[in-house]
């Protein structure tokens, strides 16, 4: 199996577009191509549909998209704990979605670096049901998400509380006027989607639906528009009045989690990683 054309599986999976998983990948799209080719002539069937306006995966494309995440992940490890030769060195996998490493996770991350010299930390943004499927295989040591699972294998502990807050780029906005044009709904997870329905059950359809709450402030700084953000991200911009709470706006909140393994063989770097959350009062 080429680790090369399953990590172009992923890209073109991932931007649905030949020509911008070339760029990211630094390719040609010929190359790209090829490699997606040759994965098909490899696995005997399609993989992707080849409509450039509509690129989606077939239905063996998506049974073959958990196989590509789990053998790179499986060689990326494999890589990682090889390469290193120092004993004294310990390969730790953390995995979070990508909109709690904005708010939460990037000073968590420069404080294991900072307090355990000794790990060699692989970070990796996933999505959720990818994550419970890494630590459940074995492939991750901790991971961070919106939503709690069920699951007789896995230790759940709750770190933080984001509270969210409707923001605008214009100001003195109430709710019917921020939701009438340019409303951007962020992706916070699912019961951030059943909230927000429950608050706004009769709203029009929003201009875009994005997911990372990054994304969305960037664009309404440049561009304008309104949205749910977490607090933390956009301190400074409602101080400089770059950004405006809608008036009368419900504050939505969400609880953010911890998942390891219950017989982790690194349990001691686990609670580790857990005390810097302790030590912030879960704020």
């Amino acid at each position: 199996m080429d680790i090369d054309a399953l990590k172009t599986f992923l890209e073109v999976n991932r931007t649905r577009h030949f020509g911008k998983a070339a760029e990211n990948l630094f390719l040609s799209q010929s190359a790209i191509s090829a490699r997606i080719r040759i994965l098909e002539e490899g696995v005997g069937v399609p993989l992707f549909t080849r409509d450039r306006k509509n690129i989606q995966l077939t239905a063996a494309g998506e049974k073959m998209l958990r196989y590509a995440e789990t053998i790179l992940t499986t060689w990326n490890r494999a890589r990682q704990e090889i390469a290193v030769n120092d004993v004294d060195k310990v390969p730790f996998i953390v995995g979070g979605v990508p909109s709690l490493w904005d708010i939460n996770l990037q000073g968590w991350l420069e404080y294991m670096v900072q307090s355990l010299p000794e790990l060699v930390i692989q970070a990796e943004l996933q999505n959720a049901s990818t994550l419970l499927r890494q630590l459940g295989e074995g492939n991750m040591d901790l991971a961070f998400v919106f939503e709690a699972p069920q699951s007789s294998d896995l230790e759940v502990v709750e770190i933080a509380k984001v509270p969210l807050t409707m923001v605008s780029n214009r100001p003195r906005l109430n709710i019917a006027q921020a939701l009438q044009s340019d409303y951007i709904l962020v992706d916070w997870g699912s019961a951030f989607a059943v909230n927000h329905a429950r608050h706004f059950p009769d709203m029009p359809t929003p201009r875009m639906r994005v997911g990372q709450g990054r994304v969305a402030r960037d664009y309404i700084l440049k561009a304008g528009g309104t949205a749910y953000l977490a607090e933390s991200m956009i301190t400074d911009e409602l101080k400089k009045k770059r950004l405006h709470k809608v008036k009368d706006a419900p504050r939505i909140e969400r609880a953010a989690y911890a998942l390891y393994p219950l017989q982790s063989e690194k349990m001691e770097i686990v609670q580790h990683a857990l005390g810097y959350f302790l030590k912030r009062g879960r704020t």
